[in-house]
């Protein structure tokens, strides 16, 4: 059955969303788990769910050192480069001629259509989002339906760090396919900046997958957390 959702003042446009998905528990059938995608290049994210993946993203998530979260001064997006480019070496999908945005559209997303004479830009696909569980028909002319988020905020790592990276460090950070997702965009504008002790994914079974690869990007980084989101991904993989 499908429902169409309207938030005008969010959105511009109405995406369509199968009700029957809502609580999360109807993936696509790629959602990879992020346990066996350590380099971002699979699609989706596929909730952990036995004992022995609790575990392993307990133990991942337990190499985080931990850091008060500085202040955001001096922060700005284009501190990271222009959104979205092709040109940050070192990550997955740089340099093959297509944007960031458009290469993380085409990893998750099904039933692509790309624009007349492309096969970067897509115009029409139908994406899981992992964050909610919805399954969204989305087209370019309703582009905020869908957004790309940074799993690790951009002006959080800033604030535990990046702000002293080299420009080129922050390039590879905000573009690289291991902190990137697309997902509905009413979840991610209500994200923000927020590690997961204030915010976490409304579908509850992705919240230990959310939680493993918050702490993949930030370990790739070398990156610390704030004691509070430490405490939090712990918890949701099980730890008591």
């Amino acid at each position: 059955m499908l429902v169409v959702a309207c938030a005008a003042s969010l959105l511009a446009g109405c995406d369509a969303v199968d009700s029957a998905d809502t609580d999360g528990s109807a993936p696509d059938g790629r959602a990879t788990s992020p346990l066996k995608n350590t380099d971002g290049t699979a699609p989706g994210l596929a909730p952990l769910t036995t004992g022995a993946e609790k575990a392993a993203a307990r133990e991942l998530v337990g190499e985080l050192e931990v850091k008060g979260r500085g202040p955001k001064t001096g922060y700005d997006r284009d501190e990271f480069g222009y959104a979205w480019m092709d040109t940050a070496d070192g990550v997955p999908f740089a340099g093959n001629g297509c944007d960031t945005r458009n290469d993380l559209l085409k990893r998750d997303g099904q039933d692509i259509e790309f624009k007349s004479g492309s096969d970067c830009v897509i115009v029409s696909m139908t994406l899981h989002d992992p964050y909610t569980g919805k399954s969204i028909a989305w087209k370019k002319k309703q582009a905020t339906a869908v957004q790309i988020d940074h799993v690790v905020p951009l002006s959080y790592s800033w604030q535990l760090g990046s702000a002293r990276w080299p420009e080129s460090k922050r390039e590879r950070f905000a573009n690289d396919a291991l902190n990137l997702i697309p997902v509905e965009g009413r979840a991610n504008s209500a994200k923000g900046d927020s590690g997961p002790a204030s915010w976490l994914p409304p579908s509850r079974e992705i919240r230990c997958a959310y939680a493993v690869r918050f702490a993949q990007a930030a370990l790739s980084y070398d990156m610390p957390v704030t004691a509070p989101d430490k405490q939090m991904m712990l918890r949701q993989c099980g730890a008591t």
